[in-house]
């Protein structure tokens, strides 16, 4: 509680100390923002001493350097008796770009031996700084080269693209024909099989011979296929006999036997031609 208490009173003089004759903003006074508060503070206190300490670095530099500046003046009086303050317009431009240079070259004085390592490291910069433009400058090129041949791929991806793209248009709509083609022979294929079945009624109500069907029919067209393929080495086998001498008696029974098959084929065959008519 004691410490919480001492911590509260350390905020507020630090609050006053910021804002001096400014009133303090209110604020809900509480465990939590006291902390905060307090963590500001000590934070802020430690900066302070640092600038401080800064601060008090820089004037003791500046001291010296009025001292180093004062004896050297004082020395230049003792030995030629010469002051600036004696020196012509020109003479005092002279002076000053002589210690603006020994600025910018960060010597420690206006000396020969200063000035020339620093003149020899800032050409050596120079050098530097010239052969690193060179390697940005080829390192650049080589760049630039990379990205035209990045564009040309790009431009002859994006023509492929469109080409292919028109292709693909032109082959979608050759499948789209090719279905409405499929869908317009589906239709006329069922048409057909109804048409077929139809007939096939018609047909079978005038008493056809249900051997004459389509279904018949094709049957039979395999069947006979089937039994011409079966006769090949039968014939083969028969050219055998061919050059033997022939039975007359045996021949005149074969021709008579051909006669009427021949005669109940031709029969059968006007049967279901004149059904058919029917």
């Amino acid at each position: 509680m004691e410490a919480l208490e001492e911590k509260e009173a350390q905020v507020a003089a630090w609050l006053k100390k910021i804002f001096g004759d400014h009133p303090i903003p209110q604020y809900e006074v509480n465990p939590r923002t006291t902390q905060i508060l307090h963590h500001l503070s000590e934070r802020n206190r430690v900066r302070d001493r640092d600038v401080y300490l800064v601060i008090e670095d820089l004037k003791q530099k500046a001291r010296e350097y009025e001292s180093e500046a004062k004896h050297l003046q004082d020395l230049l009086l003792e030995s030629v008796n010469f002051s600036p303050a004696n020196l012509s317009s020109t003479g005092s431009r002279y002076l000053n770009a002589l210690v603006d240079s020994a600025v910018a070259l960060e010597t420690k004085d206006t000396s020969l031996a200063s000035f020339i390592p620093a003149v020899n490291d800032l050409t050596s910069d120079l050098f530097c700084t010239k052969s690193k433009n060179e390697e940005i400058k080829l390192e650049l090129a080589k760049l630039e080269k990379n990205l035209t041949a990045t564009l040309v791929l790009e431009k002859c991806l994006q023509e492929d693209l469109k080409k292919a793209e028109l292709h693909l248009s032109t082959e979608r709509a050759k499948v789209d024909n090719r279905l409405q083609n499929m869908d317009f022979l589906k239709a006329k294929s069922e048409e057909f099989r109804s048409g077929i079945r139809a007939a096939e009624e018609q047909l079978s109500a005038r008493g056809m011979d249900a051997s004459l069907s389509h279904q018949s029919l094709v049957a039979l067209s395999e069947k006979l296929a089937e039994l011409k393929r079966q006769t090949i080495p039968l014939k083969k086998k028969l050219e055998s006999y061919l050059d033997l001498m022939p039975n007359p008696s045996l021949a005149q029974v074969k021709i008579e036997e051909a006669k009427r098959e021949l005669d109940t084929v031709e029969a059968e065959l006007t049967k279901k031609v004149n059904m058919m008519e029917l």
